[in-house]
């Protein structure tokens, strides 16, 4: 890595190869469940973490995330371009709080939810009327 420029590089514990080409197989087979789900037309565009491009069109969303299982994401540059468009928190829904750790890294000033489980859930929703009702 460090001689493709990279300023700094470590092996990571993972249990799956995500986004790299060794993911084409599975992308492949999350192909057919992204065609066969119904997207609507957003409000708001969203970021590929591929390209960091905004997309409002469903098919281009599909192709977004089928991608990103197999390629590198730009995720320093996806959060860049959230500063950049005025956004001021990101959630982080699943398990695990890496990407949550990883934009604190790039911003502290963005503040940072991550979402676990239900409960986890429910105290963002009930920190955000509060903070929206004041």
């Amino acid at each position: 890595a460090k001689a493709a420029g990279a300023k700094r590089a470590m092996m990571l514990r993972v249990s799956v190869p995500s986004h790299s080409p060794l993911m084409k197989p599975a992308a492949e087979a999350l192909s057919g469940y992204l065609d066969a789900t119904t997207f609507a037309i957003p409000t708001i565009g969203v970021i590929s973490n591929v390209d960091v491009q905004p997309y409002v069109e469903p098919q281009q969303i599909r192709a977004g995330l089928y991608r990103q299982v197999f390629n590198p994401v730009q995720w320093t540059k996806t959060i860049r371009r959230f500063i950049d468009e005025g956004v001021d928190t990101v959630i982080e829904c699943g398990p695990g709080k890496v990407l949550a750790g990883l934009t604190r890294r790039i911003d502290r000033s963005i503040n940072c939810v991550a979402i676990e489980d239900p409960e986890a859930l429910q105290k963002a929703l009930e920190t955000s009327r509060s903070s929206t009702s004041t």
